[in-house]
């Protein structure tokens, strides 16, 4: 058993493996074959519109990397690592290549019990291969809403949306066609959800044309959501931004997220996580956060790279040009917009900078580039004091989520 703390946990960062029918068991006739799993060279690959994606290398997730490898694989190479460990707390070992899959990764009831076992309460739980299909069908968005919905209607059955009052899963409500949107968002909210994945992005229109979400052509979504008093999870997703690097680099690749990157040139754009950072800022921008002030966005997966300079520059821009703003964005920022910080980030630091009452704890589990021993996570906020770490660690998330 994990480590025993003195407050509850809410992680606000869990993940679903798909199984292969979670696309296709709901979908209607007409749209047989848009998805489907193909054999190549002795190994499964997903195809959407037959086209072959690379997106998640084994996308039937039978055999995958252990969770929390890349931590390890740190952690025993830095040898103060050894001195932080606590009672309770898994041994640091030499990740294996890859593992097969445990029941837990897919279905609710074994999740519970490892929920347990790693000492977590209540969590979030996020789609994995979902997060592929937005970007992957932007040329036909009524494609888009169809899979979706088929998508979600297998989530509520797999899973359901609020399963056993301790893991919430999230429906995803892609945006391209509005009427569309608020029909998939009353199914979910009939279904008792209590957050939803709106993708970080631009969202696809007819004829290539792109849009942000918190222009007022959306407002009538918005208003239903704020009615429904339900959470915006912005989940890390192919958000589209390969198009630039592939404008620059002359490529015409697909984003793979697990890939190297293939030069200095887009490690160092990619370092600004400047597509979360233009979605915050559109929200607040764009006016969207006040003209609906009790919606709440929480980024996950995004990390806080991006934060304090985009707080910077909302602070300069509104000393500079106030008249541009219904108020001051940083009262719009603390008031709606919440982080989730990369466990090897300064947490503390982001903290200090926007308030302990906007930080969440999310683990990853089991991702690979997540934690291996989620709870751990509060040594990264030791210098806190008991109250604010309980914040972190699930008070804030619970507050949010509604849930005792």
């Amino acid at each position: 058993m994990a480590r025993h703390l003195p407050f509850r946990v809410f992680d606000a960062d869990n993940h679903m493996y798909e199984t292969t029918d979670a696309f296709t068991k709901y979908l209607p006739e007409e749209y047989s074959g848009l998805i489907k799993y193909v054999e190549i060279n002795g190994r499964t690959k997903i195809a959407i519109k037959n086209r072959i994606s690379e997106y998640i290398p084994n996308p039937t997730f039978n055999v995958v990397a252990a969770p929390g490898a890349t931590e390890l694989k740190y952690k025993l190479k830095n040898p103060s690592s050894k001195h932080k460990a606590k009672p309770g707390d898994k041994a640091l070992e030499e990740p294996p290549r890859y593992i097969h899959a445990v029941p837990a990764f897919f279905d609710p009831e074994p999740r519970l019990e490892l929920l347990d076992e790693l000492g977590i309460e209540w969590a979030m739980m996020w789609p994995t291969l979902a997060s592929l299909l937005e970007e992957r069908l932007a040329d036909d968005p009524k494609a888009t809403h169809v899979v979706v919905h088929a998508f979600n209607q297998w989530m509520a059955e797999h899973w359901t949306y609020n399963f056993a009052d301790r893991i919430f899963p999230t429906p995803v409500i892609t945006l391209p066609i509005v009427d569309e949107a608020l029909r998939e968002l009353d199914y979910v909210v009939e279904q008792g959800v209590r957050a939803i994945l709106v993708r970080p992005a631009p969202v696809p229109d007819y004829n290539g044309r792109r849009r942000s979400f918190a222009l007022p052509e959306y407002d009538r979504f918005w208003e239903r959501v704020q009615e429904a008093g339900i959470l915006v999870g912005m989940h890390a997703s192919d958000d589209g931004f390969q198009r630039y690097l592939n404008e620059w680099e002359g490529h015409d690749s697909e984003f793979l997220p697990f890939a190297r990157r293939p030069s200095a040139f887009s490690a160092i754009v990619g370092s600004d996580w400047r597509t979360v950072s233009d979605v915050v800022s559109s929200i607040i921008g764009h006016g969207l956060a006040t003209r609906f002030p009790k919606l709440r966005f929480m980024p996950v997966e995004n990390g806080s790279a991006w934060v304090r300079p985009l707080v910077s520059k909302l602070e300069k821009v509104y000393e500079r040009s106030p008249e541009l703003f219904d108020e001051d964005p940083m009262v719009t920022f603390r008031r709606s917009i919440f982080v989730h910080p990369f466990h090897e980030e300064d947490a503390v630091g982001l903290v200090q900078l926007v308030g302990p009452d906007n930080v969440v704890f999310g683990s990853d589990y089991p991702h690979p580039e997540g934690m291996f021993d989620p709870i751990t996570f509060v040594d990264e906020i030791e210098e806190l004091d008991e109250e604010d770490r309980a914040k972190v660690m699930g008070g804030n998330l619970a507050k949010l989520m509604k849930v005792a």
